[in-house]
């Protein structure tokens, strides 16, 4: 699946994320980690030893993840933003890491569904009424 320009637009914007894995034994773990977009509309999640992190071998395990990138717009008026992302990851290795100077070893999700608030399209100034 491909993302809205509304979520592309957003999720360039951002920083971080935060990913949930499942571990071997059924337990969850949420992270917060640097990401970027691929051309592909994947989420690429790099890390300075990715591949020695707890998540790259959750992910290896059990590749069913989540990703949440949530912020406010503003506190006054609260104006909170976030996109859910589940999909399905694929721990690489010796590939260009989505920031420089991280590991070779990369987290690559390929969203199958997803969920917004707060980042629709903008209204179209020009409009009259």
């Amino acid at each position: 699946m491909r993302f809205t320009d509304a979520q592309l637009r957003y999720l360039r914007t951002q920083p971080l994320g935060r990913l949930a894995t499942m571990a071997p034994d059924g337990g969850l773990q949420n992270n917060p980690v640097a990401f970027a977009i691929d051309d592909e509309h994947r989420i690429v999640i790099g890390g300075f030893e990715m591949g020695r992190s707890r998540k790259y071998r959750n992910a290896r395990e059990h590749p069913q993840v989540a990703f949440v990138v949530d912020d406010l717009e503003t506190i006054d008026p609260w104006k909170p933003r976030m996109i859910e992302i589940r999909g399905t990851a694929e721990a690489l290795t010796d590939e260009d890491p989505p920031i420089e100077g991280m590991s070779r070893e990369v987290l690559r999700i390929t969203p199958t569904w997803t969920n917004h608030f707060g980042i629709d399209e903008p209204a179209d100034e020009t409009a009259t009424a």
